[in-house]
């Protein structure tokens, strides 16, 4: 975002330039080249924005199970038809950046109450619940199911709807 204009625009990168992030050299010593901050330099040299609010997929493992859950997409887990569950996860976060330094612009209590609500709700998230006959057989049909990327798109949606406001407020 520039100035008084509060327009966003979308900004291009290469693939794979945020894979030093998701998958760094070393966790002991962090390289400061694989830094969110490094990279996002790194792309917009000459974009001359006041910030860079960037989204990023991060790994949660799902309760009780061995099961690790990357970014965003869909699983299905229990036996038969009956103890199946089906649903849909989107784990991403927001940071925003400070345009001229690339330093980190904390948002902490960001969505905070849009996650305490969550928490709080009682029965499914009518977001992320999925008929089991909506997961596509065989699971590598995914991917391409119009069913899933239109609810999953509106799953997003939803999350960044609870956190965008603090981030794009003036303060």
């Amino acid at each position: 975002m520039t100035g008084a204009d509060p327009g966003v625009r979308r900004i291009s990168y290469p693939k794979g330039a945020f894979e030093p992030f998701y998958n760094p050299t070393s966790r002991f010593l962090p390289d400061p080249r694989e830094g969110l901050s490094a990279i996002v330099k790194g792309i917009t040299p000459t974009a001359n924005c006041e910030r860079y609010l960037v989204v990023t997929r991060y790994k949660t493992q799902l309760a009780n199970t061995n099961l690790t859950l990357d970014g965003v997409g869909v699983y299905s887990r229990g036996l038969g038809s009956v103890l199946r569950r089906t649903e849909l996860f989107a784990n991403v976060s927001l940071s925003m950046l400070d345009g001229s330094t690339y330093e980190r612009i904390n948002r902490p209590l960001g969505n905070f109450g849009a996650r305490l609500a969550r928490g709080l709700q009682l029965g499914e998230d009518p977001l992320t619940k999925l008929e089991n006959s909506e997961f596509p057989e065989p699971s590598a049909a995914a991917a391409g199911n119009t069913t899933l990327r239109e609810r999953t798109r509106a799953l997003i949606a939803a999350r960044l709807d609870e956190v965008l406001p603090t981030y794009l407020s003036s303060d």
